[in-house]
């Protein structure tokens, strides 16, 4: 754990000292983005600046040169919103516990429309699923559960049964003890897509890997994994360090933003959500 650095929650006090205008964005977004100097995005050549603040150009993308802002390639390229409104919604979507609705900072913000509120927080949740990525280490957990309407509340047109797990969407995730958790969407939960998932997020050399006793995760010992189960069907819920309660601490997180705060969502969206959750 020592290459994690904890981030303190920033109020709203420390944000509007922080970013008082759109060139303090600019700057805090150039300084992020390349703490080593300005380069292409292109290209990855070094730049000479424009006589415009925060833009720059480079000569070796095209003979004309490749003319570039602070924002070219990022998720606010393009819009047409100040680049603080943005923060702002930045702020406020990762600062919220249980999420924000787009309809509630569309009120908030007072935009135009929904779909502008819509928009920005579907384009901010897709940044947050790009971070970088590193295999899980330490004690981790993996568990998997399932989101979405329960099918004895839809209307008898809409009942749906026992195909497809009652309308549900399967999701699993593997989390680190006081450290970072990897969500992923699934289509089915099969043994093949659960130990693929393990071997993709979870380092093989960790201390312990717990889960519950599902048999998708049987044979995680073979492939090299310090497994240890708990047996929920047996009532036994945490065996020494062996438990699975830190993931299962996530996923009420997650269904109480999703049905507190979205009320509904769709299997084509849920990954951006996800993503949401997983990076606060």
């Amino acid at each position: 754990m020592a290459d994690r650095k904890t981030i303190q929650q920033m109020t709203v006090a420390q944000w509007e000292a922080a970013f008082p205008t759109d060139d303090a964005c600019r700057a805090y977004l150039r300084d992020r983005r390349w703490p080593e100097g300005v380069v292409c995005p292109r290209c990855g050549n070094t730049v000479y600046a424009l006589a415009k603040p925060f833009h720059w150009q480079c000569q070796e993308c095209s003979p004309k040169g490749y003319r570039f802002s602070v924002i070219a390639g990022t998720i606010f390229e393009n819009t047409k919103q100040p680049l603080r409104v943005w923060f702002r919604v930045i702020h406020l979507m990762l600062t919220s516990k249980k999420g924000i609705s787009a309809l509630q900072i569309h009120r908030m913000m007072g935009f135009g429309s929904y779909s502008t509120a819509h928009y920005m927080c579907m384009r901010i949740r897709a940044g947050l699923a790009q971070e970088d990525f590193r295999k899980l280490i330490g004690v981790v957990e993996v568990d998997e559960t399932f989101i979405g309407g329960d099918d004895n509340n839809r209307h008898h047109g809409k009942k749906v049964g026992h195909k497809n797990y009652g309308g549900k969407t399967p999701v699993i995730g593997a989390i680190e003890r006081k450290g970072r958790v990897v969500v992923r969407v699934l289509d089915k939960v099969s043994q093949s897509a659960l130990e693929t998932f393990v071997r993709q997020t979870v380092q093989t050399d960790v201390s312990l890997l717990a889960t519950d006793e599902h048999r998708g995760y049987y044979n995680l010992a073979h492939l090299g994994f310090a497994h240890g189960k708990s047996d929920h069907s047996k009532k036994k819920y945490v065996v020494g360090a062996i438990h699975t309660n830190t993931i299962e601490g996530f996923w009420s997180l997650v269904k109480r933003g999703i049905m507190g705060s979205y009320h509904k969502v769709s299997r084509k969206y849920l990954p951006l959500y996800v993503a949401e959750f997983q990076f606060r």
